[in-house]
């Protein structure tokens, strides 16, 4: 609930206790009123809008009082001017608003002319015209302007409502009455809430698209007269428009200038509002960045509702319908949001997932990427979410989480079961040179490419892969470059993986001893399954330069041996479908050094059922004994 303080001031005689006297007593008091009212405080319940809780704040322009006057001004959130003939007219551009800026307030005043039944022989536009532009023109401070008449209760509740609107709904973030136009802040805003409403992306809000609109901003429908109307108001003003076809985003932005020139700029900020913005039009933080808790051990992924908003936001940006969305399809999907994620440049997209023969990412690739960014980086997702205008089916109050959801938490792999994971992370371990740059590439459907590339910065692949029985799965495989052993000795980073694959050069002898020296340097490394690869099994075999060859080593440790591979094989993807499958069936691809004990908790529970059944047997047979 918000609280709006108005502090009125105005030379003596202006009719400012009358003023506020009326609007409380509803009539005008005739009986003479003690120079300075008391604060008075009016709730919600009293018609105020937008449930705002005003506080009144009556002052006295006498030299005595001028302390008391600088400290309620200072304290207030709106002045409101009051004059009421020449001299007081003289004084608001003379004294009142060159003392304002000499106390350092930045507080918005609503400049008020009263006693207007005194004043009859001028109507309001002359006192407008004549009066107030020109004080308006000068004191950029000046909200707005109104007449008024304590005797006669002519707009006393509207000058109240005047200095209420001027708080709750500011005009100095959205116009600059000097430039005459909105300002840069409040037409990125304005642009960005036409995209969300060209559900079709064809650059018009059409008759359907601004009904919803209205409807979303306003709960009332927009009638036929008064959507013609608004279409002949941007006609007027910006004659080529096709209106026909709808509204474009040139038309949305100036209908809303002319509500900011009519004064109407509270209808703005209910646009905005609705739309998460705050005053200082940024969208708030609390629907950027909603509450979203994730447990030890599990990890976050894209609920079905996520998964379909994404695909429907490539069908529709994809206007070549080339299956792939280039540079400038790009740049339009992301137009209301900062640019790519930080996240992605950093992982190098497009080059992290998969694209067309043209380099230009798929939909499979796009919907992966995803996958990626939420589990790696499930608040990247929301704040993303938020800014394309994600809206979940059970309703528009309904955060951004439920386009997420919470993995079941994985705490003992080595328990024999299935993860409920379908996005899993493989690190990729292995010698310089061994091949894991172009095992990253084939996993993207990379040409291979035999001159050799250092990787320096951890690199990064995602795609999806289809499991045993058809169900589908995202793998991230992540090579670490020169970072290798700061994340291994990262027990965070190493508990965010899902499985280890060891990779060595079969035809090069020391390759292999590597994967040996990094198991020995960071045993940590044992509490992850883990798959051996031997790469480049098209050249070659060569012994390796180790106290144990490749299967010896892993016999020795009880596990699998080695899958031998090329990147130039097509038999390569049975070996992302073995990553997965291992990711998400961890126990069967641990190190075993020594036999583990056998698990005895089901002879233990047979042996507990069966005492407990030997007993109740006795106790009948005693029963039955003494019956007898």
């Amino acid at each position: 609930m918000a609280t709006v303080r108005i502090c009125v001031c105005g030379d003596e005689g202006a009719g400012k206790s009358s003023l506020i006297t009326s609007l409380v007593k509803d009539v005008f008091v005739t009986n003479k009123i003690q120079s300075v009212l008391p604060q008075i405080t009016i709730p919600p319940s009293i018609g105020t809008p937008e449930n705002v809780t005003t506080t009144i704040v009556d002052t006295s322009a006498l030299p005595q009082e001028r302390n008391t006057l600088r400290k309620e001004i200072r304290k207030s959130n709106v002045i409101l001017l009051v004059y009421s003939d020449h001299y007081s007219y003289e004084r608001v551009a003379l004294f009142w608003m060159p003392y304002f800026r000499s106390l350092g307030v930045n507080v918005p005043v609503v400049l008020c002319a009263n006693k207007s039944d005194l004043t009859t022989s001028r109507n309001t536009a002359q006192v407008v015209e004549d009066e107030m532009l020109p004080v308006m023109a000068e004191f950029k401070e000046i909200d707005s302007c109104i007449r008024t008449s304590a005797r006669e209760h002519h707009n006393v509740n509207e000058v109240f409502f005047l200095c209420q609107k001027a708080v709750t709904h500011p005009i100095a973030p959205l116009f600059d009455s000097k430039e005459g136009n909105l300002k840069p802040a409040a037409v990125a805003a304005l642009k960005r809430i036409f995209y969300l409403n060209d559900k079709d992306q064809d650059g018009y809000l059409n008759d359907k698209e601004m009904n919803d609109f209205q409807a979303k901003c306003f709960a009332k429908p927009l009638s036929y007269e008064d959507l013609e109307n608004i279409k002949a108001s941007i006609r007027k003003q910006y004659p080529n428009s096709n209106t026909q076809a709808g509204i474009d985003q040139e038309g949305f932005v100036l209908l809303n200038k002319l509500f900011a020139e009519k004064g109407r700029h509270e209808t703005i900020w209910i646009i905005l509002r609705q739309y998460h913005y705050t005053d200082s039009l940024s969208l708030k933080g609390s629907f950027l960045n909603p509450k979203f808790e994730i447990p030890e051990y599990a990890s976050a992924e894209l609920s079905p509702g996520g998964y379909r908003f994404f695909v429907d936001l490539f069908l529709i940006f994809d206007k070549d319908n080339d299956g792939g969305l280039n540079d400038y399809e790009l740049d339009a999907l992301f137009a209301p949001t900062p640019g790519l994620p930080s996240f992605w440049l950093d992982s190098h997209f497009p080059a992290s997932t998969v694209r067309n023969e043209a380099g230009h990412i798929t939909l499979q690739g796009w919907l992966a990427q995803w996958s990626m960014t939420t589990f790696v980086s499930p608040s990247t997702t929301l704040s993303y979410l938020a800014y394309l205008g994600f809206e979940p089916a059970s309703g528009p109050r309904t955060l951004t989480t439920s386009a997420l959801k919470i993995t079941k938490p994985r705490k003992r792999r080595r328990r024999p079961g299935r993860v409920e994971r379908n996005v899993v992370l493989c690190y990729v371990l292995g010698a310089p040179s061994s091949g894991k740059s172009s095992l990253l590439d084939a996993f993207l459907n990379r040409h291979f490419d035999s001159l050799y590339r250092p990787t320096i910065k951890t690199r990064t692949a995602v795609n999806s892969v289809e499991l045993q029985g058809g169900k589908q799965c995202y793998l991230i495989l992540e090579e670490l470059g020169e970072l290798e052993h700061a994340i291994l000795e990262n027990q965070a980073k190493l508990d965010a993986c899902d499985l280890i694959c060891y990779t060595y050069d079969s035809s090069d002898p020391d390759s292999f001893s590597h994967i040996v020296s990094l198991r020995q340097k960071y045993s940590q490394l044992d509490e992850l399954p883990a798959i051996y690869t031997a790469l480049k099994a098209d050249q070659d075999k060569t012994t390796q330069r180790s106290e144990l060859q490749p299967d010896e080593y892993s016999m020795s440790l009880n596990m699998s041996a080695p899958l031998h591979v090329s990147v130039t094989w097509n038999s390569i993807s049975e070996l992302f479908v073995t990553l997965a499958e291992v990711a998400t069936n961890p126990s069967t691809a641990f190190p075993k050094i020594e036999e583990e004990p056998p698990d005895r908790t089901s002879l233990y529970v047979a042996l507990g059922a069966a005492a407990c059944a030997m007993l109740a047997a006795g106790m009948v047979y005693k029963r039955f004994s003494n019956a007898n």
